[in-house]
C-alpha cells in the first residue's frame, strides 16, 4: 500500500465506525438482556435497564473513578443480596446504558455488540452485589 493510500485509510477509517441509531442500540441491549442464561433473568426483579446517550456530571460523579469521563454503564438500587425483608413498595433499581461512550470505544458492529454485552454483564454484577473489585478480577 502506498503512503498516500495509507494516510487516506487513516483519514476513513472513523468516518466508517459502525453508530447504530438509538432505536438499534436499544436491540442490541435487549438481545443481550435476553440472551443472559434464565437463572440470572429470573433473578432481575425490581430492575429497569435504560438507555441513556451519555451520562450526566451527576453520575460521573457517582461513578468508582469521577475522574473518568468514559463510564459506559450505572448501577443504581439494593444490591439483590442486601434486600431485607422491609424492602417492598420501593422504586425499581436502575441499570443505565450509556450509548455515546460505548459508540466512542466500538467501531465495529462486533465490538459494539461486545462492549455492550461486558457493561451490561458489569452492572447486572452490581445488582448482584459483586463489587468493581471484584468483577475486574
Amino acid at each position: 500500500m502506498s503512503a498516500r493510500a495509507e494516510r487516506l485509510e487513516r483519514y476513513r477509517a472513523p468516518l466508517r465506525r459502525y453508530r447504530p441509531d438509538r432505536r438499534t442500540f436499544e436491540r442490541l441491549v435487549a438481545q443481550t438482556l435476553d440472551g443472559l442464561p434464565s437463572a440470572y433473568r429470573e433473578r432481575l426483579i425490581n430492575v429497569a435497564v435504560v438507555i441513556a446517550e451519555r451520562p450526566t456530571s451527576a453520575e460521573l460523579q457517582v461513578s468508582p473513578d469521577p475522574e473518568r469521563d468514559d463510564l459506559l454503564g450505572l448501577y443504581e438500587g439494593v444490591p439483590y443480596g442486601e434486600r431485607g425483608t422491609a424492602y417492598h413498595l420501593v422504586p425499581p433499581d436502575r441499570i443505565t446504558i450509556y450509548r455515546e461512550p460505548i459508540l466512542a470505544v466500538a467501531a465495529t458492529p462486533a465490538a459494539v455488540r461486545a462492549e455492550i454485552r461486558t457493561t451490561v454483564l458489569h452492572e447486572i454484577g452490581h445488582y448482584f452485589g459483586l463489587s468493581d473489585a471484584e468483577l475486574d478480577e
